[in-house]
């Protein structure tokens, strides 16, 4: 079997190549220890074409790449192949950080409200993560909005949803995204407002976990995601909020994989089939930076 695992970052976008490079690799070497051949748009060549000369002749396709560009690359795929990421429709939405919100909110989801005057939290509509997101009283600039800022602490969960769009008649399970782990994300804020996110530990525990992870599957089902699936939540003392659904894989997958008994690429590819395990084992605990770097302790 073959499969197009296509990374954007790596080669087009130099801030986020680190975290690119460290996901591919680790899909990459999931996907071989799995069986598969695997095959990759070549360095430094449009990422579109590849895309459309790679898809035609692999079994299966995932695309990775920042959210503004997600959904226009995911389309060329899943007309030229089978996707086993998330659908193009679904990814367009979550790309869009002011339609999600209004979206989860309409669901009964904790969001941050939307603000337009004081200081508060400044982000691109359909910016990736923590880039050019910023704590100050100042007007957003284009493409850009602002948000209540929730003090809290940072979390996200990683979970695989299988099909609910694109083959469904043969593959819907009716089953909800199926967790692999929370985790802590290490984010700051430095004296000029500037918010940076440096990595992330997994699993982690809280007094409010099952809430936790209750919250994030309800928002990737409502927004109809599938696939690898990353809901990034601020937990305060009397709310869960919802702050960034992601539609792809992220950098947890990095800690995750290190630890877990499972294959992540043979996961993401049965979930797409209906098939997705019930839970996953890990053994351990796994500390992973923004640079792929990751460290294990507690294996026994």
């Amino acid at each position: 079997m073959r499969v197009l695992l296509a990374e954007y970052a790596s080669y087009h976008d130099p801030a986020l190549a680190p975290e690119g490079e460290a996901m591919l690799r680790t899909l990459r070497d999931s996907f071989v220890r799995s069986g598969y051949e695997v095959e990759m748009p070549t360095p430094g060549a449009d990422f579109a074409d590849e895309l459309r000369r790679l898809a035609p002749s692999c079994e299966e396709a995932l695309v990775i790449a920042p959210d503004h560009l997600l959904a226009r690359y995911t389309k060329i795929v899943e007309d030229l192949s089978r996707n086993i990421g998330c659908n193009s429709l679904a990814i367009a939405v979550c790309a869009n950080k002011r339609r999600t919100a209004d979206t989860l909110k309409a669901h009964g989801i904790d969001v941050p409200a939307e603000v337009t005057t004081g200081k508060r939290v400044i982000k691109e509509i359909s910016g990736s993560g923590a880039v050019h997101m910023r704590l100050r009283d100042e007007e957003p600039g284009t493409g850009e909005f602002g948000q209540e800022f929730i003090k809290g602490e940072h979390f996200s969960v990683s979970m695989v949803g299988s099909r609910v769009v694109g083959e469904v008649c043969l593959y819907y399970t009716g089953e909800g995204p199926m967790i692999l782990s929370l985790n802590r994300q290490n984010i700051s804020i430095d004296p000029d407002g500037n918010f940076h996110y440096d990595g992330g530990e997994t699993p982690v525990d809280h007094p409010r976990a099952q809430e936790i992870i209750s919250t994030a599957r309800k928002a990737a089902t409502v927004l109809g995601c599938q696939g690898y699936i990353g809901v990034d939540l601020v937990v305060s003392a009397d709310r869960i909020v919802v702050v960034d659904v992601n539609p792809r894989p992220t950098d947890s997958i990095v800690g995750i994989a290190a630890i877990m008994e499972e294959e992540i690429a043979d996961i993401i590819v049965k979930a797409s089939y209906g098939r997705s395990p019930d839970k996953v084992t890990l053994k351990g605990k796994a500390t992973f930076g923004k640079d792929g770097a990751v460290t294990v302790s507690d294996r026994n």
